[in-house]
């Protein structure tokens, strides 16, 4: 099994300064890479403090500079916020400064919340046509001139320049319905999927339509599956009580973004009250920390032989939750230290 790193520059409140924030979005991508993680994903994310992302790219870059090995990828490029042009010559400029590093990551995008202000009219459940047009021309234009004439870009003959280092930049699709599933094998893309805080059953559920849509395409295509649950490691009662806190917390912001509720106040969600949450699943204690990748080492280790089983062949650690910055160091850490020796080949 493969391990990848998700992580955000991300504030719950301003009480933590950006510059604190930043070192430490840093500081864990090169805990990741000397710990050998295969890749680290950056978002894309739009007013929004919680996940501070206007641009992919700029962090990768940022990152390209600070680090040697890890491959660096965008999960994910929002299709229908960019160009395509613009979306080419970006990704390719990011893959000639790390010097080949980069796994483009594309999606349709999150919340209802940032498509209101940065594609006015356009609902979130139909964003994934702007993706499924977005990815072909932006292939295209990696290899040279091209002109394009679709439903949601038109252009006379371009190219990307740059162009990208590598002759195949590895691309990913996030994926969570059939259709997107189908899209990616038929387009012979990787895929990352994320059961949010959903049991087992919803990671079982994105495997079956993984197999499905590769029996239907039959092209040859075997696609690197890669899963992300939010992650933590810890060795006592008091680390995991401060984790479980920490979760319920982000995830009262997510609610409010989730529902659209329009309750954000200078980049910073307004959290749904728990006691508003009480009853559903999601937000129950017990339940996250079945659901989510949270334990001690052997109970984090015993998770992930569940996923490998089920095919999963590439776990992405979410690292990002509200969690204090020493806390979640020491998590990371101790996941490179205790638990990934367990996967590795020989």
């Amino acid at each position: 099994m493969k391990f990848q790193l998700a992580v955000n520059m991300e504030r719950i409140d301003d009480s933590l300064d950006m510059k604190d924030v930043a070192r430490h979005t840093l500081e864990m991508v090169q805990i990741a890479e000397q710990g050998d993680f295969d890749i680290v994903w950056s978002a894309e994310h739009h007013a929004l403090e919680m996940t501070i992302a206007p641009n992919p790219f700029q962090l990768l870059t940022w990152w390209s500079t600070e680090t040697s090995r890890i491959r660096l990828g965008t999960a994910v490029a929002t299709a229908a916020y960019w160009h395509p042009i613009n979306l080419a010559g970006e990704a390719a400029f990011t893959d000639l400064i790390s010097g080949g590093r980069l796994e483009f990551g594309i999606g349709s995008g999150a919340y209802q919340r940032e498509f209101d202000r940065m594609k006015p009219g356009l609902k979130q459940s139909d964003a994934w046509r702007y993706m499924q047009e977005m990815l072909p021309a932006v292939r295209a234009l990696w290899q040279g001139d091209y002109a394009h004439d679709g439903e949601y870009w038109q252009f006379p003959t371009s190219t990307s320049v740059p162009k990208p280092v590598q002759e195949d930049v590895p691309v990913w699709v996030a994926a969570r319905s059939p259709i997107t599933y189908d899209y990616a094998i038929r387009n012979k893309c990787h895929v990352n999927c994320w059961p949010l805080t959903r049991p087992f059953a919803e990671a079982e559920l994105y495997k079956q339509q993984l197999d499905e849509a590769i029996a239907k395409t039959d092209n040859g295509w075997e696609p690197r599956f890669a899963l992300m649950r939010h992650s933590c490691v810890y060795g006592n009662e008091a680390d995991r009580q401060v984790a479980l806190n920490a979760i319920r917390t982000v995830l009262s912001q997510f609610e409010n973004l989730f529902r659209n509720a329009g309750d954000v106040h200078n980049g910073f969600p307004a959290s749904i009250p728990l006691n508003q949450l009480e009853g559903r699943d999601q937000y129950d204690p017990a339940m996250l920390e079945e659901n989510l990748m949270f334990g001690t080492p052997d109970q984090v280790i015993e998770k992930l032989k569940r996923y490998q089983a089920l095919g999963v062949n590439e776990f992405i650690y979410y690292a990002s939750m509200g969690l204090d910055h020493a806390s979640q160091q020491r998590s990371l850490k101790m996941f490179c230290e205790e638990v990934m020796p367990e996967f590795k080949e020989g």
